[in-house]
């Protein structure tokens, strides 16, 4: 079900080089009295992962959706239900508890995306929103459909690379080869490792593994899905396991792989301006602001406006709380989003083999703690891969 609201953006189509995005006519600090409450029956959740493309410029795909809490729900099964990160769905939820969020507690679902720009083939990986974006290459008279998938990345102090790459070899069923330091660490913990860990539930790798063409940098599953969406690996980037388990067959080696590092994402859908920010990663080189400067001047080079001074404003307010929620770029009420969100079912079955609350937390530490101590490791040696290359 889609909220439809007026729209008084001028139509990219009739734009001329210099022209301006028209706002609304209310002022910057909005005096729109706000609406009663909207009684609306929960729709059936979209896609978690897939989107079709109406035309070429569009650039914002999905809708916000909010959930209500059944159960003993916690944020992290929320968030692998809907196709979420866990730090996607904190971010976006910062007043509500993630392990407690309490029975008929409403929880937003930030399942509208700004894509990323300039590229629409292959796969982009935006380490920023902790994003996987995959362009298929249509077929003649297909649609254009990009999917996404949330994904955990290097930790601090050892940051995914940005830049260009390629799918070079593909593995199913890898063997996770403990380095020596890793090795030694657990054994003066009581908690000795084999040399070689065999496909399984204590392979770190998952079941499938996607070697690109940068030294020790790869795309794979977890045995701990609860870690993505987090910052939580030596560098290479972790999906949850049925998000890889589909990838790895469709994406075939030679493919294309851009890594970008962008938290502030403006676009445009059906004449209408979106913007996206995201918490800046805290080892970033490079300045927030000077960030930010770069998304407007880019987005107003390919599109050919100028922002009035309002929505630019309204932008770096909302580039401020870094919640990663897209919004209207010229509605400045600040919780504009929540207004078109589409209540959806509670699609969360139980699982009785599913680990307990207390386990789940155990697991979140445990990523937390290899963090900090750098046993996260994910290397596959070559030889590993180039025995079972596609």
């Amino acid at each position: 079900m889609k909220i439809l609201r007026p729209v008084l953006v001028l139509p990219l189509a009739a734009l001329s080089a210099c022209a301006v995005f028209e706002p609304p006519s209310y002022p910057a600090e909005s005096t729109v009295a706000e609406a009663g409450p909207i009684v609306r029956e929960p729709a059936l959740p979209q896609d978690r992962n897939r989107f079709e493309l109406g035309y070429s410029g569009q650039s914002v795909v999905g809708e916000p959706q909010v959930v209500t809490v059944e159960g003993d729900n916690t944020l992290s099964d929320l968030a692998r239900e809907y196709g979420l990160g866990y730090d996607e769905i904190i971010a976006a939820n910062p007043d509500v508890d993630p392990w407690l969020p309490g029975i008929g507690t409403e929880v937003l679902l930030p399942t509208q995306y700004v894509l990323p720009p300039d590229v629409r083939d292959g796969v982009v990986l935006n380490i920023a929103s902790k994003r996987l974006f995959w362009f298929p290459e249509p077929g003649d008279g297909e649609p254009v459909i990009v999917y996404t998938f949330p994904i955990g990345i290097g930790r601090v102090g050892w940051e995914t690379p940005v830049g260009g790459t390629t799918v070079v070899a593909k593995a199913k069923d890898p063997n996770w080869y403990v380095p020596l330091s890793v090795r030694q660490e657990h054994a003066e913990m009581g908690d000795p490792l084999p040399a070689v860990v065999p496909p399984g539930p204590d392979n770190p790798l998952g079941g499938y593994v996607l070697k690109l063409d940068m030294p020790g940098y790869l795309i794979h599953g977890t045995n701990q899905p609860y870690g993505v969406g987090m910052r939580v690996s030596h560098g290479c980037v972790r999906l949850y396991p049925e998000n890889i388990e589909y990838l790895f067959p469709e994406v075939a080696t030679g493919t294309r792989v851009t890594i970008i590092n962008e938290p502030y994402l403006l676009g445009e859908r059906d004449g209408e301006l979106f913007f996206e920010a995201h918490t800046p990663l805290e080892d970033d080189s490079v300045d927030p602001a000077e960030r930010l400067d770069e998304a407007l001047d880019g987005f107003a080079s390919a599109y050919k406006v100028r922002l009035p001074r309002a929505a630019q404003a309204h932008i770096r307010s909302v580039a401020a709380e870094g919640r990663g929620v897209a919004v209207r770029v010229y509605d400045y009420d600040g919780s504009e989003y929540l207004a078109r969100a589409v209540p959806v079912i509670n699609t969360v079955e139980p699982d009785p083999e599913a680990p307990t609350l207390e386990e789940v937390r155990d697991m979140i530490d445990e990523v937390m703690l290899a963090e900090e101590s750098g046993t996260a490791d994910d290397t596959v040696p070559d030889e590993e891969l180039a025995s079972t290359v596609e």
